[in-house]
């Protein structure tokens, strides 16, 4: 296939995968994809990170792959303070900590067991990181630069452009496009309100078609890639007959073998239909699309206090998370319904998990399939 994000990007078939997992992003892109490295997690460090693209380096076969980072538009200048989770921590209101164990404990979790949100920690959300995450990434062979949170700061762009790296963005709706175009942006990632986590509320179906036609009327040469609800190749076919360039696809690879999500979440997420997603603030803080669950569920209800702004939410419900994927492996079973994850309202079309090479021959073959039968129609 000839496009101009394949010829950007240098992939053949444009099924982005982006994924957390760097198994998952060297799988796909070896199996004729193209993986896209999600850094967004505030443990990822500059020295993490380049542990991770080492590894995807040694194991993505010189096949192309993308690198995604997190560079909120309010991020603190490089002058400020570290601070770090248990700073953070601190901070959390006492009737916020009570609710949370309140809730943990209706469900037999013992929420002094140790987990790995505990530890103290630095938390990685001041340009100065974020430029050291830029270099790194760019020392390395990253044929796409994402940011997922707003307009990417100048100097990723800057450095992006003097790499040969072109820059790509997230966004939900046609004004977020504009100020895309206007950053300097060289793909834009139009992702409705079905996509998982962050999310707007338009939907995929009328996002696509209104951010290609006003590039169309402005004459910008800019490729559009699907995102939202996407988990099969006719969704990716029926996307590109809309004039997108590609497919950005997330929840189609939390449940593959590669994976690393917990077993239980991925036991829930396969018996998900996609009614079974909602948008809430109970996980970051931030409206995002997430798995019903009595986690989302009793923020949601008339006891909660409600949901603190980011980073807070987002720390109570990381160590909530942990404590009750323990308690499952410890033989809890009522833990079990607390479990959440973020995803898309596709996921009601994911029922069995495959390996991620599996899933990109799928998407080939269905998508080949979609084109035949709209090139029999024309032929009929």
């Amino acid at each position: 296939m000839k496009n101009r994000f394949c010829d950007l990007v240098g992939v053949e078939f444009p099924l982005v995968a982006f994924s957390h997992c760097r198994d998952v992003v060297a799988a796909v892109s070896r199996a004729g994809g193209f993986g896209v490295f999600g850094a967004t997690n505030g443990k990822m460090t500059p020295d993490q990170l380049k542990i991770e693209l080492d590894w995807i380096d040694a194991h993505v076969d010189g096949k192309p792959y993308g690198l995604d980072i997190a560079v909120p538009e309010n991020m603190a200048d490089r002058d400020a303070h570290a601070v770090t989770t248990h700073m953070l921590e601190a901070q959390i209101p006492e009737g916020h900590r009570q609710f949370v164990d309140n809730l943990l404990g209706r469900y037999g979790i013992d929420t002094h067991t140790p987990v790995d949100a505990d530890e103290d920690r630095e938390i990685s959300h001041f340009l100065d990181t974020a430029e050291r995450m830029v270099d790194e990434g760019l020392r390395h062979p990253i044929k796409l630069f994402v940011n997922a949170l707003g307009k990417p700061p100048r100097f990723m762009i800057d450095k992006c452009k003097a790499a040969g790296v072109p820059v790509g963005a997230l966004i939900g709706s046609k004004d977020h496009a504009l100020r895309q175009i206007d950053a300097g942006v060289d793909v834009l990632v139009a992702q409705g309100t079905e996509a998982a986590a962050h999310c707007g509320e338009v939907s995929t179906m009328v996002l696509v078609p209104e951010v290609v036609r006003m590039l169309e009327e402005s004459g910008q040469d800019i490729p559009v890639l699907a995102a939202g609800g996407i988990v099969t190749g006719r969704q990716m076919a029926a996307a590109m007959t809309m004039g997108a360039a590609g497919a950005w696809t997330g929840s189609v690879w939390l449940t593959t073998a590669e994976s690393d999500v917990h077993p239980a979440v991925r036991e829930r997420l396969l018996a998900a239909r996609s009614r079974d997603t909602l948008r809430s603030r109970a996980m970051t803080g931030k409206t995002a699309r997430q798995l019903k669950s009595a986690w989302n569920e009793a923020w949601e209800g008339p006891e909660s206090p409600g949901a603190l702004p980011m980073p807070f939410q987002h720390l109570l419900t990381n160590r909530a998370l942990q404590l009750a994927e323990k308690a499952v492996d410890g033989g809890n079973e009522a833990a079990r319904a607390l479990l959440t994850e973020g995803v898309g309202q596709g996921i009601g079309l994911v029922t069995s998990a495959k390996s991620a090479r599996t899933v990109v021959q799928e998407f080939m073959e269905d998508f080949a399939d979609a084109l035949d039968r709209m090139h029999g129609w024309m032929d009929a």
